[in-house]
């Protein structure tokens, strides 16, 4: 089957497509990444999802409007990508969408007098079937959490069946908007998997960007800020009692947690010590790496060896996050994903094709060891195309 895969990030920076062609079943699913490329949303639907995934108020009617809205926008970006990779999308027998996470609420708060837990990913997977001609699935979390699991992170499955090694413990590390780890053991069984959130990735370092920068810049291209900040041990001190870094796997974290109420304690955090803009962009980005090197110090080296990192996302571009993580983690060898055929960009995206190509053969696409489910789930729902 020819698949494709779209994914938007936390970080709303833009939309993902990657195409590969998948066949088999698991243990031996082959899958080729073909093509990738990426699409930016338009200016004002970012600045809504942003506003929106931040607890920004809206009537159930915009609720519903941003859904049918990205939608669209999926759709357009899935024909655009179909365009440039040069293949006709009656070629194409498949979309999975992950859509954009608005709400990510893995552990049962009470509500309406009952505890419930609940995720939220908008883009109508119906508006993408039907603008594209094309079979689509989306909605993916919502049946691990129904199984009492986090709903995320669900990429552990993929990292399973690319990055598995029977000599070789292998970590994998993607650097989106949050930063996720995901452990394979040498020559590793499906249940012997282990993934979770360990923190923040490019969500702070994005957001005092834009912040110090009126809003000229979304991100830190190549650490240039970073690097020209002075380091402030006390500040980084104070970032890394972040109690989220204490609670063990299984665990995720989302906007909910790292959103504009902890950027406007990170900015108070930067007055109280004298940081200037750059040196603030500094320590979140060097928080960052040592997060990630908590959580393995303190989840999983003490349990299993790890023999290389495999890095993806685009904080793979960072340098100073790659320094910080040599550093930390000498005994370790960090390698971009690139080296291993997977584009550091296109991961997530290549993931849901993946993920969807398991759907639409009624297999589970989860791992309850990486996302605490009680069982296998059959992840997301099925919007199929108007009939030819």
């Amino acid at each position: 089957m020819l698949v494709l895969g779209i994914m938007s990030g936390t970080s709303a920076d833009g939309i993902d497509v990657a195409l590969a062609r998948i066949s088999g079943a698991p243990p031996r699913v082959r899958s080729e990444l073909i093509a990738h490329t990426s699409l930016p949303f338009p200016a004002a639907l970012r600045s809504e999802i942003l506003r929106v995934a931040e607890g920004g108020k809206l009537t159930a009617g915009e609720l519903s409007q941003l859904h049918a809205r990205l939608g669209a926008c999926y759709a357009q970006a899935a024909l655009a990508a179909c365009r440039k990779f040069g293949v006709s999308p009656k070629r194409i027998a498949l979309i999975g969408n992950h859509g954009q996470t608005i709400f990510h609420q893995p552990i049962p708060t009470k509500y309406s007098g009952q505890p419930t837990a609940s995720t939220l990913q908008l883009g109508d997977g119906s508006a993408i079937a039907a603008r594209t001609g094309i079979p689509t699935i989306c909605d993916f979390r919502p049946a691990d959490l129904a199984l009492g699991g986090q709903g995320a992170p669900l990429v552990p499955y993929v990292d399973y069946l690319l990055f598995r090694h029977a000599r070789l413990a292998r970590a994998s590390l993607n650097l989106g908007g949050i930063a996720n780890i995901t452990v394979l053991p040498k020559n590793c069984l499906p249940s012997q998997v282990i993934a979770f959130d360990s923190g923040p990735a490019n969500m702070l370092i994005d957001a005092l960007s834009s912040h110090f920068s009126r809003g000229r810049l979304r991100y830190d291209k190549d650490a240039r800020l970073a690097l020209r900040g002075r380091s402030l041990p006390a500040l980084l001190d104070e970032l890394m009692r972040d109690p989220f870094l204490r609670i063990p796997p299984p665990k995720s974290t989302g906007r909910e947690y790292y959103g504009r109420e902890y950027v406007k304690n990170v900015l108070a955090l930067g007055r109280r010590h004298k940081a200037k803009p750059e040196d603030l962009i500094r320590a979140v980005t060097i928080f960052t790496a040592l997060s990630i090197v908590d959580a393995l110090c303190r989840f999983v080296l003490p349990k299993t060896k790890i023999d290389q990192l495999i890095v993806s996302g685009g904080g793979a571009k960072n340098p100073l996050i790659l320094a910080q993580l040599s550093a930390a983690l000498p005994q370790i060898e960090l390698l971009p994903s690139s080296q291993l055929g997977v584009p550091v960009e296109a991961k997530e995206a290549y993931a849901f094709a993946l993920l969807a190509y398991e759907t639409w053969h009624c297999r589970a696409g989860n791992l309850p060891s990486a996302t605490g489910a009680r069982g296998p789930a059959i992840l997301g729902k099925i919007c199929h195309a108007p009939p030819r």
